[in-house]
């Protein structure tokens, strides 16, 4: 009789756990994001001119892009699947040229900016973590 051998099972490495714990929280503040855009769309948020139809252009491209790129940045953190980031890091990267760049039309947002590349750099740093011991792993094989 022939053994049946059982296939070996994926265990993720620590650093693995910790990315997809970190996008997933990612995940949930992009979705606030968005939900915040959506907000702002309709009305629903205090001031003057953040009603779609009262704001002006350069706000209007910005919200709408925002509002739709969040959730699906949101989705794709979540999952986590390789487009997540990427959606995400273009969320990010507008918000940063909006703010830093452009802050006459579009305020100071310092706070914004400085986590906009904080939560980058730890996402660098995660898939560093990952490719080393993906690396070691390899190397031991």
């Amino acid at each position: 009789m022939i053994a049946a051998t059982q296939p070996p099972l994926f265990k993720p490495s620590r650093a693995e756990q910790t990315y997809v714990i970190f996008m997933r929280v990612l995940s949930v503040v992009s979705i606030w994001y968005g939900l915040a855009y959506w907000l702002r769309l309709i009305g629903l948020e205090p001031g003057p001119a953040w009603r779609f139809d009262l704001m002006p252009m350069h706000w209007q491209v910005a919200s709408v892009c925002l509002a739709v790129l969040y959730p699906f940045a949101a989705v794709g953190l979540w999952l986590p699947a390789s487009w997540g980031p990427v959606i995400w890091f273009v969320c990010a990267a507008s918000e940063i040229v909006m703010h830093a760049v452009y802050p006459g039309l579009f305020g100071r947002a310092d706070l914004l900016v400085i986590a906009h590349v904080a939560i980058l750099a730890a996402l660098l740093l995660l898939r560093l973590l990952i490719w080393i011991e993906l690396r070691r792993s390899r190397e031991q094989a």
